[in-house]
């Protein structure tokens, strides 16, 4: 096990000097957006490593172990997702110069909508980074024993430095890194699993259904997950941090495609891991195979794959929080504070979202159902409100129908999203339309045809 300490150990001091390696920030921008100034190499690594946390390795190696290769639907729906904004939306985005998704979503419909969008994103994406948090304890306290919650905090405590040092920079670089540390540890883990067993257990499992998950199970993963890809708000923060609208499409596209095999890799070793370890749980599938199959020192290599999993997802969840308090929150309460101002506090929300997130991932239930939650939530509320809001003049939607549909949905998610993780995504598009229709109709007999100014500003 001392290997296995000394390459964590290593891991870990690399990530805080390659945060502390880089320029010199000069402004907003370059904390909250890179500079606006990131290369296609650095967006595609940090597009992958954002998109494979602790559901694409521990939560989806389980789906695997529970359900065979049709496990791989939950990153091949994140990727269907990526596929799809980079196609139709990412070069919209990204002209728009904006900071975040609450400001995009808030220049279709206004400041009312702006709001609520912030805080929806905000509460959901702090489930987000704890349940990063809280897959690194496991992992660690399963490798080295020990209190997870030590691990839990020592792991914190590194994300949130770089991130608090140096920003969305400091974060698209180490994100590069993780993902080859990724790569090459699911890489090494597979081809031990598959040494150990052969191809047999992967042959023998049926795709794109099975007995265990079908079609209707994987319909659902896709709209509920590829959505929030479609519309997430760390998605689009990689393309807000894109030189260019081009460059923002062309590297989304690309990390949608490299990220389908790593899917069925990692789906794998779950279905090799039912077949050499029936008994353990579903997400201890990847721990028990690295403790089991592995020497100390490669066993080391994966524990620092799956932390770079995890901290390479926190790390953009928390600017993304970051970002959405400091602009869409904070700005518009203080619109007077200047640019040195605004910086203190973005570093102060980073510390203060990380820590609220490691309190929450103390007490987290499985990793798959904590993530389904969130997403279900957020994707019910925000989904229909943002794509349809670039076609907004010819559907003839509202700042009232809008903010009907992210509150209508996201609180019907809470209460009935786990039983029909559709319902909420209905409710909002039906309150989308009806409420514009009235609403417009209302501004139509009131106002000879003409709605009010401050009405139509938010159209």
């Amino acid at each position: 096990m001392n290997q296995s300490v000394i390459i964590i150990a290593l891991y870990l001091l690399s990530m805080l000097a390659i945060s502390a390696w880089g320029p010199r920030l000069k402004g907003l921008d370059d904390f909250h957006l890179a500079g606006r100034n990131m290369r296609t190499i650095l967006l595609i690594g940090t597009f992958c490593a954002t998109i494979v946390g602790a559901s694409s390795t521990i939560g989806m190696a389980g789906l695997g172990f529970g359900s065979g290769l049709p496990g791989a639907w939950w990153m091949l729906s994140g990727t269907i997702g990526l596929m799809v904004l980079s196609l139709f939306l990412a070069e919209k985005v990204r002209s728009r110069g904006i900071y975040t998704l609450p400001e995009l979503v808030g220049s279709f419909y206004g400041q009312r909508v702006r709001t609520a969008a912030s805080l929806l994103i905000a509460v959901s994406w702090v489930g987000v980074i704890a349940v990063q948090i809280s897959a690194a304890g496991k992992v660690l306290s399963a490798v080295f024993g020990g209190s997870g919650t030590l691990f839990m905090i020592a792991c914190s405590l590194v994300f949130i430095l770089y991130t608090a040092h140096g920003g969305q920079s400091s974060v698209i670089r180490t994100d590069l890194v993780q993902f080859l540390v990724i790569i090459a540890g699911m890489t090494v883990l597979f081809f031990a699993a598959l040494d150990q067993q052969g191809a047999g257990p992967i042959l023998s499992s049926s795709f794109p259904t099975s007995a265990q998950m079908g079609g209707w199970d994987v319909l659902s993963m896709i709209i509920v997950v590829g959505s929030a890809y479609l519309v997430g708000p760390d998605m689009y923060s990689r393309l807000l941090s894109a030189t260019s609208p081009k460059q923002a499409r062309i590297s989304a596209i690309f990390a949608a495609i490299i990220l389908i095999p790593l899917a069925f890799i990692i789906t794998s070793l779950g279905v090799f891991c039912r077949s050499i370890y029936p008994s353990v749980h579903p997400e201890e599938a990847i721990v028990s195979l690295m403790t089991g199959l592995l020497s100390p020192g490669l066993a080391g290599l994966v524990a620092a794959a799956l932390l770079a999993a995890f901290m390479s997802s926190a790390d953009t969840s928390l600017m993304t929080i970051t970002s959405i308090i400091t602009f869409d929150i904070y700005k518009k309460a203080r619109p007077d504070a200047g640019a040195a101002h605004l910086m203190k506090i973005s570093r102060m929300a980073v510390v203060l979202i990380g820590c609220c997130a490691l309190l929450l991932a103390i007490s987290l239930p499985g990793i798959i159902k904590t993530l389904l939650i969130a997403y279900t939530v957020f994707t019910s509320g925000l989904l229909l409100p943002t794509v349809a809001g670039f076609y907004k003049e010819r559907l003839g939607l509202t700042s009232g129908g809008a903010l009907c549909a992210l509150v209508g949905g996201g609180v019907t998610a809470i209460f009935l999203g786990q039983s029909f993780p559709l319902m909420g995504m209905t409710v909002s598009g039906v309150l989308l339309l009806a409420v514009s229709c009235m609403e417009r109709r209302y501004w139509k007999v009131k106002g000879e045809g003409k709605m009010p100014v401050m009405q139509m500003k938010s159209l």
